[in-house]
């Protein structure tokens, strides 16, 4: 699925009523991606240790076009320091674990992702 801002909005709004943090984590990667990243695969571990809980969450986007792959690359770049603002959940790692460029037939780039989300208290 490509999402471009409209559906960001639109994902935003639906995350508000969802349960699991995994709808906003999802759209706010893909803003941080400028909306032209293609989730291909989501998965979500809970995960706890003696004084925190929360998820695991791998994420797998494809970009496609000399664009997608130029945003595939911003999100790179941005997405070890970036700031996440999650409702009740602290973004405490966030990773990527693969990428990979295809030059043909088109440009494209594949961004295996790993995000370690904590409960807010």
């Amino acid at each position: 699925m490509l999402f471009d801002p409209a559906a960001h909005r639109a994902l935003r709004r639906q995350a508000g009523t969802a349960r699991s943090p995994w709808f906003h984590l999802l759209a706010a990667v893909l803003e941080l991606a400028g909306g032209l990243g293609e989730l291909l695969r989501h998965s979500e571990q809970p995960w706890a240790s003696a004084t925190f809980s929360g998820t695991r969450h791998t994420l797998l986007l494809q970009f496609t076009g000399t664009a997608g792959v130029a945003a595939g690359e911003t999100l790179i770049a941005a997405l070890p320091d970036h700031e996440f603002t999650l409702p009740r959940q602290i973004v405490a790692d966030a990773a990527v674990i693969a990428a990979e460029h295809t030059a043909l037939p088109a440009p494209q780039l594949s961004i295996e992702i790993a995000l370690l989300l904590l409960d807010e208290s």
